[in-house]
């Protein structure tokens, strides 16, 4: 993989610019995407710079860039026509990475999870085996953008990084974000509190607090030519 690229970067689907400012502070000049008008703003008050569409109908008037990233939000974006459209967007020798965090459940949380979802939602397609080794499961994606690149035709070959870390997180954190994910923010109150109380009471056995391991996966490609 080529050195690392300029200043100037595109952050695609930036949300409310978590990504964006830890970008900023380590000296690139970001431009965020935003679909969600609401984030975007949130964005800007962090001093990100956003404009408002999806990647696939933004209007780059002319700009570009030295590489594009997006923080678990590639998946929202066509993995061929958003490869295409980064490319177009790239300077030569410019970089395309899209990356994703995939969190691993400690057992006893998936566990519990599990038998929660079970206890509120049966048809629910949960599997607790893919809770305990979530990055086997995210795999999928990872190769589905890879191959969207290499359908684009205008990159070197993608290549996969990793890296690993940790987060501790207190039973209360934990349980304010659950509902964020997946299934559960379609469930009723009810069902959700139950869910809740289940994973809560998980944590509670491990001492009041849950260790999440972290796992950062970027695609990434050289736009071909030279500067």
């Amino acid at each position: 993989m080529a050195e690392s690229p300029g200043p100037d970067l595109l952050d695609v689907g930036c949300g409310t610019g978590i990504a964006s400012r830890q970008f900023r502070a380590a000296g690139c000049t970001v431009l965020g995407v935003e679909p969600d008008a609401k984030m975007a703003e949130f964005a800007r008050r962090g001093g990100t710079e956003v404009e408002v569409a999806t990647f696939e109908e933004w209007d780059d008037a002319g700009r570009t860039f030295d590489a594009v990233v997006a923080g678990t939000a590639w998946h929202w974006v066509d993995p061929v026509a958003g490869a295409a459209k980064a490319a177009r967007l790239l300077r030569p020798g410019g970089l395309l990475a899209p990356f994703h965090h995939v969190f691993q459940y400690p057992p006893e949380v998936a566990d519990a999870l599990g038998a929660a979802y079970r206890q509120v939602a049966p048809d629910s397609p949960v599997d607790v085996d893919i809770l305990k080794r979530a990055l086997d499961a995210y795999q999928a994606l990872f190769d589905k953008i890879a191959d969207g690149i290499r359908q684009a035709g205008e990159f070197g070959e993608p290549e996969q990084w990793r890296f690993d870390w940790e987060r501790t997180f207190s039973r209360d954190e934990w349980l304010d974000q659950l509902p964020t994910h997946g299934n559960l923010t379609r469930l009723p109150p009810d069902r959700l509190a139950t869910i809740l109380d289940t994973v809560g009471a998980a944590i509670d056995g491990l001492g009041g607090s849950v260790t999440m391991t972290y796992h950062t996966v970027a695609v990434a490609a050289v736009r071909h030519g030279t500067g």
